[in-house]
């Protein structure tokens, strides 16, 4: 064979074996893209915080309960997770509680990105339901006078859990639980293990005659089977994709027993 021969055989053997390593990485690279979108798309998370900020007309000031978003964020978002935030008037939304001895608190609130999302949160109608895999209704008692009524937010919850989702609440958080409604025509609540803030611990901090209504009344008449501890220690309940917890002792838990749903709902999907 000549010297011409070999070079011609060996050009285009040359050009044949990078033509289908090109085919290969492209191919992978359009796995990898599609792979990161999917992960993505599955792994944002719904945090919903009151956008109110007074107790009733005692002139007290309160808003969300800083350590009942930051711990469950904290587990959450350590796990891989995206957290967007949500409130009734959208906009910068009032803290409550407001402890940087809290190492977990400090750690949220010194984060760039969560600080700037929860100083701007999304108004209901920025908000798609098909985006998240949770809903996480954070406490402090400004819930109870925004929560409960708000239907947009309610049918936000509403469709990712129908969607497969969880649903999630923590001390007053539950007040956005009383009013969501199934497709069915059934409240969410009705007939599952639930907690909350309860009477005795509303009692004990003074304000049962403040707010709008007691929390673990309205719960038990929307068809809730109410579960609790003492006041003020933790206790969490997870029934059919619901997770809730009574206090802010119980934040922690909650967002475990979050997290615990959604990995037994991917084991499952898989």
């Amino acid at each position: 064979m000549s010297n011409t021969i070999k070079i011609k055989t060996s050009l285009i053997l040359f050009l044949f074996v990078a033509l289908l390593v090109g085919c290969n990485n492209s191919k992978t690279n359009v796995d990898n893209s599609t792979v990161k979108t999917e992960t993505k798309a599955l792994k944002k998370i719904l945090f919903v915080v009151t956008s109110h900020s007074e107790k009733g007309n005692t002139g007290e000031k309160t808003g969300y309960y800083l350590g009942e978003v930051s711990h469950p964020w904290d587990v959450l978002h350590t796990a891989g997770y995206d957290i967007d935030f949500v409130s009734p008037k959208g906009g910068k939304a009032p803290v409550d509680a407001f402890d940087m001895t809290d190492s977990i608190n400090k750690k949220f609130w010194d984060n760039d990105i969560y600080r700037n999302k929860i100083e701007n949160t999304k108004t209901p109608n920025e908000v798609n339901p098909d985006d998240y895999v949770a809903i996480h209704y954070a406490g402090g008692h400004g819930a109870m006078w925004d929560f409960a009524d708000n239907t947009e937010i309610a049918k936000i919850a509403a469709q990712i859990y129908e969607n497969n989702g969880v649903v999630s609440a923590v001390c007053h958080g539950p007040a956005g639980l009383v009013n969501i409604k199934l497709n069915n025509g059934s409240y969410l609540v009705d007939g599952k293990k639930v907690n909350a803030f309860t009477n005795e611990e509303e009692v004990k901090v003074k304000l049962e005659d403040v707010v709008p209504f007691l929390l673990e009344d309205q719960l038990i008449e929307r068809g809730a089977i109410f579960e609790k501890s003492e006041p003020f220690t933790e206790h969490v309940v997870t029934d059919q994709r619901l997770v809730t917890g009574q206090n802010p002792q119980s934040a922690h838990g909650v967002g475990q027993a979050t997290l615990k749903e959604l990995q037994r709902l991917t084991k499952s999907n898989r």
